[in-house]
């Protein structure tokens, strides 16, 4: 067997890693995890779920599911952040520089997050699952943050 071939792509690396991370959601309706990247390096993680040191929402409920909030409404009413807020956040916290890095999430932003990613630097978005929000793409799109779907063949770095 040539060495390298079985390999994954730098893309289906990290978006495995993105996948792994979400599995530690306390969401009750969604699993998302992000990772941050810069030159092929790990400099963040971030999953969905509530601050630090509260209560899980499988102990206090879903506001937003016993309000039949649906997908994309209300943000506020939810006790959790977003996997890329919380990446944003962990990297804050321990003083590390992520403008000019990629992100792997593995459902496309929201708008609320758009803002903060195209305000943390962040230049490229790559996503595995579609999210209905015109202004978040719109926004990030003005922004000039490149953004694109994950496909397990998006590239072919696999010997590099």
């Amino acid at each position: 067997m040539e060495l390298g071939v079985d390999r994954p792509s730098w893309d289906e690396y990290f978006m495995t890693l993105a996948d792994e991370v979400a599995t530690r959601t306390t969401c009750l309706r969604r699993a998302v995890g992000a990772v941050v990247v810069k030159d092929r390096r790990i400099l963040a993680t971030g999953y969905n779920g509530v601050p630090s040191g509260l209560r899980h929402c499988a102990e206090t409920g879903c506001m937003r599911q016993e309000l039949n909030i649906p997908s994309g409404q209300r943000h506020e009413m939810c006790r959790g952040l977003h996997a890329e807020q919380n990446a944003i956040i962990q990297a804050a916290r321990y003083g590390i520089n992520i403008a000019g890095a990629s992100i792997y999430i593995t459902t496309q932003p929201c708008v609320v997050c758009a803002k903060m990613l195209i305000n943390a630097g962040i230049i490229e978005v790559i996503y595995k699952n579609p999210y209905n929000d015109a202004l978040a793409q719109e926004l990030i799109a003005e922004s000039g943050m490149r953004m694109r779907v994950y496909t397990d063949n998006a590239s072919d770095d696999r010997l590099s």
